[in-house]
């Protein structure tokens, strides 16, 4: 398969959930391709998740295309390993063609047989389609200010931690309060580390509510279904997820109550050891409480709506607990008096598409133009966005649908 004589239906580049679950569709339509990975199945989930990681979909909504839970544990959570091990399943139960350690190095247009061409470390693939579904979350980004940073402080990204035993000694500053930094800050404060937590404005999800998983009335409700233009238009932009516990409910107010150091916004650096603080603290903690009773909300009014007999609220105690600010509010930090060692970005990550090299596929940023996964070059697509085209867009709850709708668009369109 990787010679000019050899022309595959498609290639799919990426042997993550999404990957995987458009190569399902591609089988069903008995179309010729490949799936090429640079590492192996489900390489950024081995790579760039810490030890404790768990899903935040619970295991009957943790399920490929074509696939149902018929576990003991419905609403329990996988961890990293045990996520990995379902996309292994997956892809060895419906032979899936994924050739590993093959990292697509460019991917350009060429005219003989009408076939685009990929790199790679293992030689040249041609095909007539290519489904880029290596992701948009894989690179992390830092703000500009990182390098102003004091040389002695170690600064990681989300993608990079595993353990609080493989820091230096000392305290850590966690940057960004959505699911990672929040999750890693609680990871850290559990080994009796003193942790600074940077928040942002997230919002944040209760993990349970009347008597089901959140993510349960989310689907089932179409919350998950909004359009992402609909979202740009109410929020004015693509807002960042909320906070979602894996087990259960995270909160800046149960952080706080656990020890953990609230801050706000991280603002910069002075004077080369002076870490700054907008003070913003008290909104961002207003701005997750507000998200969440604006979810219920919405579930409260589709159970009436739907005359669904769904036990009344009860009380969160991860929502009930007392905020515990810093009083005085904290606008600096010297690094050397608090006592900081490590900086943990979890401030966003962004998708490397630097392979690609086909005109009006990228936009400046190196990020994707399309519409609902579809390029304006023919035969490109891409799959597992974060948001591409509703809410759902860029979680395993999406790949079966959006998998199935990009492969009807290959077979309408070959």
């Amino acid at each position: 398969m990787r010679s000019n004589a050899n022309v595959l239906d498609a290639v799919v580049v990426g042997a993550g959930w999404a990957g995987l679950g458009v190569s399902y569709s591609l089988t069903r339509q008995g179309l010729r391709h490949s799936i090429l990975e640079r590492g192996r199945i489900g390489e950024t989930w081995r790579t760039q998740r810490w030890n404790t990681f768990r899903m935040n979909t619970p295991n009957v909504q943790t399920v490929m295309p074509g696939d149902s839970y018929d576990g003991s544990d419905p609403f329990g959570a996988l961890t990293r390993n045990q996520f990995v091990a379902l996309l292994e399943d997956f892809a060895e139960r419906n032979g899936l063609p994924v050739e590993p350690d093959t990292a697509v190095t460019e991917l350009t247009g060429v005219h003989e047989n009408g076939a685009y061409r990929l790199t790679t470390s293992r030689g040249t693939f041609l095909a007539r389609n290519v489904v880029i579904a290596s992701g948009d979350m894989n690179c992390p980004a830092r703000p500009p200010w990182t390098a102003a940073l004091p040389p002695s402080l170690r600064q990681i990204d989300a993608s990079d931690y595993r353990s609080a035993a493989d820091l230096p000694d000392g305290a850590v500053l966690v940057v960004g309060s959505g699911q990672s930094g929040a999750q890693i800050a609680e990871d850290l404060t559990e080994t009796g580390r003193t942790v600074f937590l940077a928040t942002s404005r997230v919002g944040r999800l209760s993990r349970r509510y009347r008597g089901r998983d959140i993510m349960i009335w989310l689907v089932e409700s179409g919350f998950l279904d909004v359009r992402r233009e609909e979202i740009i238009r109410l929020a004015g932009r693509v807002p960042p997820r909320g906070l979602l516990g894996a087990e259960y409910t995270l909160s800046l107010q149960g952080l706080s109550a656990r020890g953990i150091v609230l801050l706000g916004r991280f603002a910069g650096v002075e004077g080369g050891g002076c870490l700054l603080f907008d003070d913003d603290l008290e909104a961002n903690v207003r701005f997750a409480d507000e998200a969440s009773a604006n979810v219920k909300r919405y579930i409260d009014e589709y159970i009436s709506r739907s005359g669904i007999d769904a036990p009344l609220s009860e009380p969160d105690p991860a929502e009930t607990v007392a905020v515990h600010l810093p009083n005085p509010a904290v606008r600096s930090l010297d690094v050397a008096k608090s006592g900081i060692t490590t900086v943990a970005w979890c401030t966003g990550f962004r998708g490397d598409f630097s392979c690609v090299n086909l005109p009006g596929v990228l936009d400046s940023q190196g990020q994707p133009i399309h519409e609902d996964g579809v390029a304006v070059q023919p035969g490109i697509y891409f799959a597992g966005l974060d948001f591409a085209s509703t809410r759902k867009s860029g979680t395993i709850l999406a790949i079966a649908e959006e998998a199935h709708r990009l492969v009807e668009h290959i077979v309408r369109h070959s």
